[in-house]
């Protein structure tokens, strides 16, 4: 007869089988979300085997290079020239994620640089180093700048179509960046790897009130 500690063994070990197994579950969704996407490089080496090596690796990543675990790429050391248009923001150079982003979509950097080798796969339609022709990036979008704007919703109290608020959903340390519009793991399977489907504009809308 099993005594109370067996019980309790099995109970825990039950119980570790099930986080495992959600664990795998929620892994093998976003493999799957992710393959096929304009972010599987795997088409340009056959890397069927790792999807995901060209930014991250298990082991002997770069641990320097803030909010990217586990990061395995090289990261762009290019000046850009910032968006100059009106603006009650001062953009400047790319920083946090949007710095990683633009570490294939600058064209300075090889998108198969990563391990510590130098690659030969540039992008084609890089987006460049000069950001005056794109939206402003990095920069603080808080609620004294909804104000001075007078075009742009309250982030810490405007809801987004993903449940929270524009502040929780789309902004990284409060600042507006790459990943607020576009979501590199295609978790949400919409055309250009956009966070919000951008149908009738409702992406822009999300935060500029027209």
């Amino acid at each position: 007869m099993l005594g109370t500690g067996a019980k309790i063994h099995i109970a825990s070990t039950k119980q570790a089988l099930v986080i495992v197994f959600f664990t795998l579950l929620t892994a093998s969704k976003s493999y799957a979300d992710l393959a096929g996407s304009a972010h599987d490089f795997t088409r340009f080496a056959g890397m069927t085997q790792n999807i995901c090596i060209i930014c991250h690796t298990p082991h002997n990543a770069n641990t320097t290079v803030p909010n990217s675990p586990l990061w395995n790429h090289a990261v762009t050391s290019a000046t850009f020239t910032p968006y100059q248009g009106t603006l009650h923001a001062t953009p400047g150079q790319p920083t946090g994620i949007s710095k990683l982003c633009y570490s294939c979509h600058d064209g300075t950097v090889a998108i198969d640089s990563y391990g510590g080798q130098v690659g030969t796969w540039y992008l084609a339609d890089s987006l460049g180093t000069n950001l005056n022709n794109h939206h402003p990036l990095s920069f603080v979008y808080d609620s004294q700048l909804a104000v001075a704007d007078g075009s742009l919703f309250d982030p810490d109290s405007h809801l987004t179509p993903l449940g929270g608020t524009i502040a929780q959903d789309l902004l990284r340390g409060g600042r507006m960046e790459c990943v607020s519009c576009h979501d590199v793991h295609n978790r949400y399977n919409n055309p250009g790897l956009l966070r919000i489907r951008n149908t009738y504009s409702a992406l822009c809308l999300t935060c500029h009130d027209m």
